[in-house]
Order: structure tokens, then sequence, then C-alpha cells
């Protein structure tokens, strides 16, 4: 780890042996321990650690905390009790993305918001209401995703809470539960497409946190993953990120999020806006299967000659046999699985295949 780039709460905790790190947020974030495969099939058939803590918290709360939230958030927060977690965007008043976000309902007075953009802070702020206060808490926690198929019966042997999805069902989450002999806040949810959980903890207790969890996943081969295997998996998922799958000119309508989108809800930002563009998105996010090796971030992608759009990431998905898959913004007539787009200087194609090309029914995270 060099430069000017901050440790993570996990840092100290880490194995020696990081292979390489990158630039998350200000953050030194492990991009692999030396084998991404590996870290990759830990996720797949095991399970996997991997910290989260570098994404921005906001914590509203007051009287009014909902509503506040409710004024900029794409999701009818009214419909959200406590201890559920709804996923949607933050537009600007163009309807323009700005934001992807979690939003966790902690009761009708407090609500956080994870989300990786400061100007979603700056929203809030200006539909505060005397009497509700908005708190950027990212230095206080640490954030640990602990994924794969073993991941409930390795937190298991932490906790007598029970984590079955009778009482943790996706996209909730449970307060206060004694795990590792700590409080910590669980929640079901990841960015895999793997049933997974997440781990939100005091910042100083990270590191015995994570020494007390592989302890307990040594047998069930439990592996600290970096963001290598994480961009495998969620490509493979088809999980969209900022700056990538999406920017500021783009509507949700055109990034794989206009189900998140509740026109019938009250004014809320970018409504007027949002309800005229969601009959004419320009563009759509796709998943395409690129021919042989090489790199193909950012390259552009064409049909007849003419360019349509451009590979926003592309790695070897293990899951179709090491074949390079990549997300893509194209052009709305572009989308369809089947479509064949030109690769300017390859004489190979690439093919536009159904999203995601892992779990298509999304049952494994559910399990």
């Amino acid at each position: 780890m060099t430069g000017e780039l901050k440790p993570t709460p996990f840092a100290e905790a880490y194995p020696d042996g990081v292979a390489e790190w990158m630039d998350v947020m200000g953050f030194a974030v492990p991009v692999t321990w030396g084998d991404p495969a590996a870290e990759y099939d830990a996720v797949r058939s095991h399970a996997a650690a991997m910290e989260f803590s570098m994404l921005l918290k906001w914590d509203v709360r007051g009287p009014a905390a909902k509503e506040v939230v409710d004024s900029i958030f794409s999701r009818d927060m009214s419909r959200v009790p406590p201890g559920r977690i709804a996923y949607g965007v933050v537009t600007d008043e163009y309807g323009k993305m700005v934001d992807d976000c979690t939003v966790f309902v902690h009761g009708t007075e407090h609500v956080r918001i994870y989300g990786g953009n400061p100007e979603v802070e700056k929203y809030l702020d200006n539909r505060c209401p005397v009497g509700v206060s908005v708190e950027q808490v990212r230095e206080a926690f640490a954030q640990l995703s602990v994924q794969g198929p073993k991941s409930r019966r390795i937190l298991q042997k932490l906790t007598g809470q029970s984590l079955s999805s009778e009482s943790l069902p996706y996209y909730r989450f449970l307060e206060d539960v004694e795990m590792a002999g700590m409080p910590v806040q669980v929640s079901r949810i990841g960015f895999t497409g793997e049933l997974g959980f997440e781990i939100l903890l005091p910042a100083g207790q990270a590191g015995r946190f994570w020494d007390t969890l592989f302890e307990a996943g040594e047998t069930d081969g439990l592996l600290p993953a970096g963001a290598a295997a994480v961009m495998m998996c969620r490509i493979e998922a088809g999980m969209i990120m900022a700056d990538l799958e999406y920017d500021h000119t783009m509507t949700p309508y055109e990034c794989r999020m206009g189900w998140a989108v509740d026109l019938s809800k009250d004014d809320f930002q970018g409504r007027s806006a949002l309800a005229l563009a969601k009959d004419s998105p320009r563009v759509g996010i796709c998943s395409v299967i690129l021919p042989g090796e090489g790199e193909f971030d950012g390259r552009p992608l064409a049909r007849d000659g003419a360019v349509v759009g451009r590979v926003t990431m592309a790695v070897p998905s293990p899951c179709l046999g090491g074949r390079l898959l990549g997300l893509a913004r194209v052009g709305r007539d572009c989308l369809a699985p089947g479509t064949i787009l030109e690769l300017e200087g390859l004489d190979q194609p690439a093919t536009v295949v159904s999203t995601p090309v892992y779990d298509p029914e999304r049952t494994r995270v559910r399990s």
C-alpha cells in the first residue's frame, strides 16, 4: 500500500500477500491476494469476505426522516417498514442518474443511506426541515460482506441469533445481533449474485471480528476476496456500477434501474422528468460475449459500421467456461440476445446474451 491512500478498518487484519492495491474513494483496497480465480471460486463454491467500508453512509434522523429520504429517492419509503432495505436511485431534477443507493429503515425517525456519490448529502440537506439532521457516518463503521453458499453456516457459528431465510429474509436486516462476542448489524444483501450477508460494526472492532470470522471459516474454505473477484461476480450477475454502466447523462430507464422508479408516489426530485423519460430511453445495458482475450474495457461496439455503444467492463467468466464476458452500453435496438455487434480491427464479433448469465432466476441470493 503506497501513496496518500487511507487504510480501511480491516486493513491491519488482512493476511500478508496482497498482490495489488487500488484506489476506491481514497482508500487502499485489495485487487487480489494473487489468485483471483481462487477468490472467485470461494464466492461461488464456499465463502469469501470482501470489505465495503469505503461506501458513504448517511444517517438521517428526526421526526420527518423518512419523508426527507422519500423526497429524493425513487422508491416509496412509506411502504418500507423498519428492518427492511430498499434499493433504488437518486436522480437530479432532470431525471439523470446521481447514485444507486440502498436505504435501511431503522425506524420512523432514523434512516441510513449507503451510496457512493457525495452529491446525495447535498440533496438531503436541501430537503431537511428543522428537527431533521443528516450526518456522514462512514468513518465510524467497518463493513464486511461475507458471500457464498457457506456464508450462513460460517456466520451462524458466531451467533445464537438465527440467520435462516425465515428469520432474516433477503433485503432485511437485524440490529444488535451478538456475533463473535460483539453487537453488529447483519443484513441479507450483496454484490455477487450469491447467498450472502453484510456485517456492520464499529470500526475499532474490525480486526477482532476479522480474526474470529476466519477462525470459524477455516474448515469451510473461507477466503478474503479482492476487487478482481468481486468484478467477475458482479458482471456475471449483471449488477451495475456508477461511472461504468451509468453516468450523469443517463436516466434510470437506460441503466436497468427503471423498475426501481415509483411514479405513483408523491412528488420527488426528478419525478416530472422521469415521467417524460420513461417511454423514450436512448440506450440500455446488456451482457456481451467477446472474442478471444485482450483489453476490451471502453472499446466501441458497432452495427453495420456505425458505432452503437461501448463495453463498460469485461472479465473472464468462469460460469461461461472462461469466455470473456462484458457489460455494455448500447442503443436500444441492439439489446436483444443474439444481436451481433462489430469490434473495430477484429474479424470476430461480440454477441449480446441475456442478463444475468449467472443464476438468471436469482434463486441463490434468496436461498
